[in-house]
């Protein structure tokens, strides 16, 4: 769940940064262009007041230097001012490496000063603009954005104005390099910033997601226990949202309920079996008294014993069952091959008289956790099982092996063998196959089994034998409560 909460939860935190940073960053470019324009329009009106003053035309200009002295103290006056303006331009552009220049409204004019010299306004693009705004006698206030990838340039211009007209205009044309530079470093730090917040928002979606799936985890492990047949399993309701620990509380209010009835179940068929057997013994007895006085060879007081027989094997069994189902497991470091081989040689005496063969194949020594009583009543009523249903003149082999961290011991008979739904419902309480009714048996020895090798953390499963017959596999663990699988040698 982790793996489909957290990459959700990123993506939408990441939107939100990028949501932000976008913005951000323009802002900063913005910022960092307008103090340059604001800049250069102190620049443009400070030459644009020392242009006022200046009184050449657009023809005078030119040839201004030549005159000096012609016209008396005004012509002086005016060619000094004008002297001024081009040597505080030269000195702009020697300084900042910006290009400067007053133009007349002619634009095609000669212009009145420029730095460096030769150089003329712009004809398009952004300098037109720039001048005729001028003209209009409105100052540069919002050019075109230069983004950091861009290699323009930054024109600004404002109007001379004499006597209430424009007439001229002061055009300063700036490279935008250090501009570009400066934005480009904030957007670094930006960048910087949200990779910072997008690595702490990576760390607090992680708490987040542990902190919100972790009872989760707790009640699939807790469910799984249960369902496996670990009943003590509970959830520990102390952490995570109050809606999963209220879960949590609600699933250990369920699974003690569940556990109360599962045992009060037990109790119920240990104490039926154990009090209907008092009676069925009496019954018995009261049988054989009453045949006392029948002739002998009576086939109804036989069948009555045969049942009543049979009656006391399902009690007895059944009580099995409810003790199996009820007592723990007395785990102990078991050598699995050496107690199947002991098992083997206890059931030849019965394979001998069924004249069955059995033998016991395989290692001979296999070490593995198990309960050895639970174990040797498990390999009986399997071995028992197939002696039961394996003809005459077939065999019973019985082996053991190593399978990664477990240890299987197979037990595959000759006999008729189960199909595929028999299969399925094999090991259900009081199940027998139809085509078995003439064996002897309750239907409870398997139940019996699973439920003894479950308490010891086992399993038992069943598939057809080839060419015939059915195989029996009971699976235990090589490791024991706390011991790493690693640690485990054959």
């Amino acid at each position: 769940m982790r793996t489909r909460l957290l990459p959700l939860l990123i993506v939408l935190m990441a939107g939100v940064l990028l949501a932000l940073g976008f913005p951000l960053a323009g802002s900063l470019a913005a910022r960092e262009q307008q103090r340059v324009v604001v800049d250069r329009i102190d620049d443009t009106a400070r030459f644009a007041a020392l242009a006022q003053f200046v009184t050449a035309g657009p023809s005078e200009t030119t040839g201004a230097e030549g005159h000096k002295g012609d016209e008396g103290g005004e012509g002086d006056e005016g060619d000094e001012r004008l002297d001024t303006l081009r040597a505080e331009l030269k000195r702009y552009h020697d300084l900042y490496g910006i290009r400067a220049g007053v133009f007349y409204r002619d634009r095609h004019a000669p212009p009145m000063a420029e730095a460096p010299e030769g150089w003329r306004v712009p004809g398009t693009g952004e300098g037109d603009q720039a001048f005729d705004e001028a003209l209009a006698g409105r100052r540069s206030h919002d050019p075109p954005q230069v983004w950091p990838w861009e290699q323009g340039r930054l024109t600004v211009a404002s109007p001379v104005v004499r006597d209430g007209d424009v007439v001229a205009v002061v055009v300063t044309d700036s490279p935008t390099g250090q501009m570009r530079s400066r934005t480009l470093h904030g957007w670094l730090v930006i960048g910087a910033g949200e990779c910072a917040a997008m690595l702490l928002a990576v760390g607090a979606a992680f708490r987040l997601t542990g902190w919100v799936l972790r009872p989760v985890r707790v009640l699939d492990s807790a469910t799984h226990d249960i369902a496996t047949g670990r009943m003590q399993s509970r959830v520990a309701a102390a952490s995570g949202p109050p809606e999963l620990r209220r879960l949590a509380r609600s699933f250990n209010e369920m699974a003690d309920n569940v556990e109360q009835v599962l045992e009060q179940q037990r109790a119920f068929v240990a104490d039926a079996s154990h009090q209907l057997r008092n009676p069925l013994s009496a019954l018995l007895l009261r049988i054989e008294l009453l045949a006392l006085e029948l002739p002998d060879g009576h086939e109804e007081i036989a069948s009555v014993r045969a049942e009543g027989k049979r009656l006391a094997s399902v009690l007895d069994d059944l009580l099995d069952l409810a003790l199996a189902e009820h007592s723990a497991a007395d785990l102990r470091l078991t050598d699995i091959a050496e107690l199947a081989a002991d098992r083997v040689d206890a059931w030849l005496p019965v394979a001998e008289r069924e004249e069955v063969g059995l033998a016991y194949t395989g290692p001979a020594a296999i070490t593995g956790w198990a309960d050895p009583v639970a174990l040797s009543s498990a390999l009986d009523a399997v071995v028992d099982n197939a002696l039961k249903f394996t003809p005459e003149g077939a065999h019973v082999e019985v082996s053991a092996r190593v399978d990664g961290d477990t240890v299987a011991i197979v037990v595959a008979d000759g006999g008729p063998g189960l199909t595929e739904d028999e299969l399925a419902r094999i090991g259900d309480r009081f199940w027998r196959s139809s085509r078995h009714q003439n064996v002897s048996g309750s239907g409870l020895g398997l139940s019996i089994t699973r439920a003894l090798l479950a308490a010891g953390g086992g399993a038992i499963d069943y598939a057809p034998n080839e060419p015939r017959g059915l195989r029996v596999t009971i699976t235990l663990p090589r490791t024991g409560p706390g011991e790493d699988a690693k640690t485990v040698r054959t």
